[in-house]
């Protein structure tokens, strides 16, 4: 009698150079396929570009994050690692609320099927003209009929001119959806991507439509546990390892590595790499290898910075909501986009304020102190509490290349490398996406794929 087939990935050495969300996605499934996973990371923690920090004798999140429920293959990592989205997220409907008061609208989906959900949220909408209210209905039922999708790239600002959007539509739903999930201005974004994050919200059945909101911090909610599961498979995890250099061996690849973690350095071979590095990163390991074309794309992406500024209250401060968008006005000094409520969310973050400001470059440019000082006055204003303008004490963090710019016909590079046993992972990467979670975790979910693969067959 034959032996049962073993895992498809089983004894396969493969290298993970690179621990943020698509590093560990592309670990973790790796290891449950069997392999002999080695994840290297040059900085002490995992997470990438969404992970926890120490500060204020605390962890922060160094960006607050919104996910979808369409977010499939990241809910679906959460539940293989022992995380149980229901207690880690809180789920909320789909909505746009402002403050009260504030000149803003109060946009919320009930919890009924799809189109229903969206075509009553339209019709209870408060602050929104009857114009603004046949626009939105309008875009949502050409986009529909269009399947969500263009033939032809443009900018977000120029499909929304012509789908005869109103001012202010566009200046309280379409320009904040947009820097939320772009991170990339209207006037420069891609609207074929920016169509493909509303066909999963505005477009998509109930569930898929909820936005959620981690309860946890970062580190907790994946990586943590990607930690503790590739671990408990026998792998090894590198924290404080630089991989210094890539080069083809006799049977797969070398990986050079430096720091602490590795002994000062190390020389290993592998059969396979996941190169799950930012761009820039990844062009230079690949420097020396006949890769000049992807070499090139990858230092080609343009950025955009994403900044939160932390504003610490009484633990009796709390808004009425977890989470309200604010009307950013960079002339009046109002950089805020959105506003998080982190008490809500996890009890021991009582009084803390997150206020986020996408495309951030021109905000981080006041200095942390000016910033947090104009976003305490924003806030202050647009609730008309006073005690809001005088936080205890404040933090701003922010990532200067927090996303890549998402513009009209950007090329995304595929899985594969051109080279047998290297493949990319991140969320740059070919996807319908923009610079998501769910990007990331998607493209490192194929790239261990790939590798799986020939040894499936």
């Amino acid at each position: 009698m034959a032996k049962p087939a073993g895992p498809a990935g089983a004894g396969k050495r493969v290298a993970v150079v690179g621990g943020g969300w698509a590093g560990c996605a592309a670990a973790v499934k790796l290891a449950a396929a069997g392999a002999d996973v080695t994840l290297f990371e040059a900085a002490r923690s995992l997470g990438g570009r969404a992970r926890a920090v120490e500060l204020h004798g605390r962890l922060l999140d160094n960006g607050q994050h919104i996910l979808l429920g369409a977010y499939t293959a990241t809910l679906g990592l959460l539940r293989q690692v022992g995380v149980d989205p229901a207690a880690a997220l809180l789920h909320l409907p789909l909505q746009m609320r402002y403050p009260p008061g504030s000149g803003g609208m109060d946009f919320v989906a009930p919890r009924l099927p799809a189109p229903f959900h969206l075509a009553l949220a339209l019709l209870r909408a408060k602050g929104l003209a009857r114009a603004d209210k046949m626009a939105l209905a309008r875009f949502s039922s050409t986009a529909r009929w269009m399947g969500w999708q263009l033939h032809t790239d443009c900018s977000v600002a120029e499909l929304l001119e012509r789908f005869d959007q109103t001012p202010r539509l566009i200046a309280l739903m379409w320009r904040p959806l947009c820097l939320a999930a772009l991170n990339t201005p209207p006037e420069r974004a891609s609207a074929k991507v920016f169509l493909a994050v509303l066909r999963d919200s505005l477009g998509a059945g109930r569930a898929a439509s909820d936005m959620l909101l981690p309860r946890r911090d970062l580190h907790a909610l994946f990586p943590g546990a990607a930690a503790a599961f590739i671990a408990g498979r026998g792998g090894t995890l590198h924290c404080g390892a630089n991989v210094t250099a890539l080069a083809r061996a006799e049977h797969g690849w070398r990986v050079d590595a430096a720091g602490q973690a590795v002994g000062g350095s190390c020389s290993s071979q592998f059969d396979a790499v996941v190169l799950a590095v930012p761009p820039r990163a990844a062009a230079a390991l690949l420097a020396g290898l006949p890769l000049d074309a992807v070499a090139q794309q990858l230092a080609a992406f343009d950025y955009e910075a994403i900044t939160t500024c932390y504003l610490q209250y009484g633990a009796d401060v709390r808004l009425a909501l977890p989470f309200y968008a604010l009307v950013d006005d960079p002339a009046g000094g109002h950089w805020g986009q959105f506003v998080f409520d982190r008490g809500q969310l996890d009890a021991g973050q009582a009084g803390l304020c997150a206020v986020v400001v996408s495309a951030s470059g021109e905000a981080a440019a006041l200095g942390q102190a000016a910033l947090a000082r104009a976003v305490a006055a924003q806030l202050a204003a647009v609730f008309g509490r006073a005690e809001l303008a005088a936080p205890a004490w404040s933090q701003v963090i922010s990532e200067k290349r927090a996303t890549f710019a998402c513009t009209p016909g950007l090329p995304r590079l595929p899985t594969a490398s051109g080279l047998a046993g290297l493949v990319l992972a991140g969320d740059y990467t070919e996807s319908a996406y923009p610079a998501t979670l769910e990007a990331a975790v998607r493209s490192g979910v194929a790239a261990a794929n790939a590798i799986i693969a020939p040894a499936a067959s």
